[in-house]
């Protein structure tokens, strides 16, 4: 809260956070307060929240999993994204981007996405969501050396050799 004092502050997950966390992460919301870790002083923080999850809230908010009061205070203006899997042609746009990413991060040439790449990468079920798809841009760049991509659909990055078979 207070490296992000004066701007944005992301909460990835907020799903998963414990319920004893959940009266902390309230407090500090309504209060606009909050005490660092040994210390007995408030400090003022002024902090917009975007918070993201991939569960249903609501329906934790019923099964008791998740403060109804703090989640009618983070789903003042909620935003849906569908899954990956059903914006399936959203995947050649996001590809790109990510290999462009993976490329400049990595300081390797950038690879044709081939049309061939795109079939597979649509056929997938993508249980792992967009993150998913970026993780396997780059394992593709990593694991083809920068000149063309091999694509590994398995979660733990190994595969069966039909999985990862180069793409020329």
């Amino acid at each position: 809260f207070q490296a992000a004092h004066g701007g944005t502050l992301f909460l990835d997950e907020i799903g998963e956070l414990p319920l004893a966390m959940q009266s902390k992460l309230l407090r500090a919301i309504q209060e606009r307060q909050v005490r660092s870790l040994g210390s007995t002083q408030e400090d003022a923080v002024d902090v917009r929240i975007v918070s993201a999850t991939h569960k249903d809230l609501a329906a934790d908010v019923a099964a008791g999993r998740f403060r109804q009061d703090l989640y009618y205070r983070l789903s003042a203006f909620p935003i849906v994204v569908p899954s990956l899997r059903d914006r399936m042609d959203d995947i050649p746009e996001l590809a790109a981007a990510f290999l462009r990413n993976a490329c400049k991060r990595h300081g390797m040439p950038l690879p044709e996405l081939k049309g061939e790449h795109i079939a597979r990468l649509k056929n997938w079920h993508w249980p792992g969501n967009i993150r998913e798809l970026q993780h396997v841009i780059e394992r593709a760049l990593i694991l083809g050396r920068g000149r063309v991509l091999e694509l590994v659909f398995d979660a733990r990055g190994m595969g069966s050799r039909a999985a990862t078979e180069d793409l020329d």
